[in-house]
């Protein structure tokens, strides 16, 4: 490995402490002794001030020519993936970007609340990367003067925590701005009694009430105070019943869409007092037009009356997760526009719902969706991170498909080698490792990994152990195997570099999941034959190392988690380990009660499973945990 050298005083001033930060965190990669390395100096240039860069190399030296700061910090990245990698790719290259925004959305309210240090560590690596938006998706996460209940227990962030992160990010070239809600998705707020006054329902706002804008005055202050940038993005998505509760009772029937409209020019009048320029999910109006309430609906009507009065000074975020076809995204562009202003995209790369990034599915979509986007030219897209059913996963898993992200963001289309060489340097890890942990849920059994967000190691983890209600979902194929060996290569590749140990987490599922995933099957197999000598075997065998394995597993989860999120949100996830272990310990005790005959039987075992549902054959379920833990209805 080939190290590089950097005379911090002769860099420009605009990138001096973002370049410090990523030696500092990078210490093997870069040497203090200019004789022993190759010479890095950078050069702002006026002719590339739209965006771009450009490198020339020489045997000991390397000169970055850089538009934004951000191109700067993206030809590091390249360079020091060379680096790291021997020096396969020794050639100049230059970059030209495709947009002019290319960023991230971090989910930081459904549970897990990123601490600074580990936020700036996200900050570090999409420098690298080349990207240079962030911003964190806050519900009620952040500190609002005067109210106490903003966060209230759940790790909100300060104003001086959000200042902090903003001067970082800055430092690095990515703009920051709050990123909130103003309507639906506030039911973190709405459950409080102090906030009862504000409901339309559980989950909405009630709109078209002076006190609902005061507090959304206040909310709107505290969250962009911290930022510079004079973007905002206000929310609005899934007002799913929108008008249907205390706002019909207090002024009776309104069509939605109004409701919509007029609450929106509400709230952008409330940021425009602000400076502020917001942007809105755009679902609404799209769901509002269908007559099934789905925002993809093709056959959506959005009355030319509705289109007239949406604000053409608020930018509409159009958002997809789910689409394989690149065709769907550009129609769905075009529709946008149609409404009367250029969209901003965003996608998403699939941590919500798993314990590990879904990426070869989050691959196929982020091909899709960025492919369209340079199709039809757009010039602003996101990618999404959420936390859905309480963030189990690392949210650092997902760096492979913001990789991929950037990638599209510089290129007509991505090289899979220097995408590889890039996420060395950009992440000190190698690529193929960190997608060979996805297959945590990319099982066998599935017909088309890549197009599948099964989280079948969620569902296999949280079944109940005696009541097992998916295992119909896989009767035909045992995993045993496949966990056992996909244990054993995470466990080796954690080995490889200081970032490699992120592993060892969907390492120690595997190994957990691959006691777990046939032990009821093979439990009732043995009691409907009476075979109590197969019985006690699994009893002092399987379900002995399987309680091992799930504490063991247990304590890694929360080592991980208080290393990535604040401490606040890991009593739901140690909520579900304690059900976890007391069901496998209850199992036990019970198997030893039958076989010693203080028990006849063991009703859960002689219980038939049926199919929840119709399935595609070749295709499993996305579930959460609630749907999985127990068929009752009481949680």
């Amino acid at each position: 490995m080939r190290k590089l050298w950097m005379d911090l005083k002769e860099c420009p001033a605009e990138l001096r402490r973002g370049l410090g930060e990523i030696a500092a965190e990078y210490p093997k990669r870069f040497t203090r002794a200019k004789r022993l390395g190759v010479a890095l100096t950078f050069e702002q240039d006026p002719a590339l001030k739209s965006g771009g860069l450009a490198v020339v190399k020489r045997t000991s030296a390397c000169r970055v020519r850089y538009g934004r700061r951000v191109d700067a910090f993206r030809a590091l990245g390249r360079v020091m993936g060379e680096a790291a990698d021997g020096g396969a790719r020794r050639g100049n290259f230059s970059e030209t970007p495709r947009f002019d925004l290319l960023g991230i959305m971090i989910d930081v309210s459904r549970n897990g609340v990123l601490t600074p240090e580990a936020a700036r560590a996200m900050l570090r690596r999409c420098a690298l990367m080349g990207l240079n938006m962030a911003i964190l998706y806050s519900e009620d996460t952040y500190e609002v003067p005067g109210e106490p209940f903003f966060g209230y227990l759940r790790g909100r962030y300060t104003h001086d925590e959000m200042k902090s992160l903003d001067d970082y990010a800055d430092a690095l070239g990515i703009e920051m701005f709050p990123c909130i809600q103003t309507l639906a998705h506030l039911q973190q707020i709405l459950q409080w009694p102090a906030y009862a006054e504000y409901r339309d329902t559980d989950t909405v706002m009630l709109a078209g009430e002076e006190k609902s804008y005061a507090l959304l005055d206040k909310m709107i202050a505290a969250a962009s105070a911290p930022f510079r940038s004079r973007r905002i993005h206000v929310g609005m998505d899934e007002a799913h019943g929108i008008g249907s509760g205390r706002f019909r009772e207090r002024h009776g029937e309104k069509r939605p869409f109004d409701i919509l409209n007029d609450h929106l020019a509400r709230v952008r009048d409330l940021c425009r007092k602000r400076g502020l320029r917001p942007m809105i999910w755009s679902d609404m109006y799209f769901r509002l037009g269908s007559k099934t309430g789905a925002y993809y609906d093709r056959d959506c009507v959005i009355p030319p009356d509705v289109v007239a009065k949406i604000p053409r000074d608020v930018q509409l975020v159009y958002w997809d997760y789910y689409h394989y076809e690149t065709e769907f995204y550009r129609d769905m562009i075009r529709r946008h526009r149609a409404l009367g202003s250029e969209p901003v995209m965003a996608g998403g790369v699939w941590t919500w719902n798993h314990f590990w990034t879904a990426l070869p599915h989050s691959f196929s979509v982020v091909n899709s969706c960025m492919s369209a986007c340079k199709a039809e030219k757009l010039r602003e897209v996101f990618m999404t991170m959420w936390g859905d059913d309480g963030m189990e996963c690392d949210v650092f898993s997902a760096l492979p498909g913001l990789q991929l992200f950037a990638e599209h963001g510089y290129a007509d289309s991505v090289d899979p080698a220097l995408l590889r060489a890039n996420f060395l340097g950009s992440c000190d890890a190698v690529l193929d490792d960190w997608l060979k942990a996805a297959d945590v849920d990319s099982v066998p059994c599935l017909a088309a990994p890549a197009k599948s967000s099964a989280n079948v190691s969620k569902w296999l983890l949280w079944q109940d152990p005696l009541l097992a209600l998916m295992d119909p979902e896989v009767a035909d194929c045992s995993l045993r195997g496949h966990y056992e060996k996909l244990s054993a290569a995470l466990f080796r590749a954690a080995k490889k570099t200081r970032a490699s140990r992120r592993l060892v987490f969907p390492a120690r599922l595997a190994r957990a999941l691959a006691l777990k995933c046939d032990l009821r099957r093979n439990l009732a197999e043995a009691y409907a034959a009476g075979n109590r000598r197969k019985l006690k075997k699994i009893l002092e065998g399987d379900l002995v190392a399987l309680r091992k394995a799930v504490d063991e597993l247990w304590k890694c989860h929360r080592d991980l988690w208080l290393a990535t999120y604040k401490p606040f949100g890991l009593e739901v996830i140690e909520k579900r380990y304690g059900g976890l272990r007391a069901r496998l310990e209850s199992l036990s005790d019970r198997l030893y009660a039958y076989l010693g005959g203080k028990l006849l039987e063991i009703p859960e075992l002689e219980a038939r499973l049926e199919k929840i549902g119709p399935r595609t054959p070749g295709a499993l379920p996305n579930v959460a945990y609630l749907r999985v833990s127990t068929p009752s209805c009481i949680k």
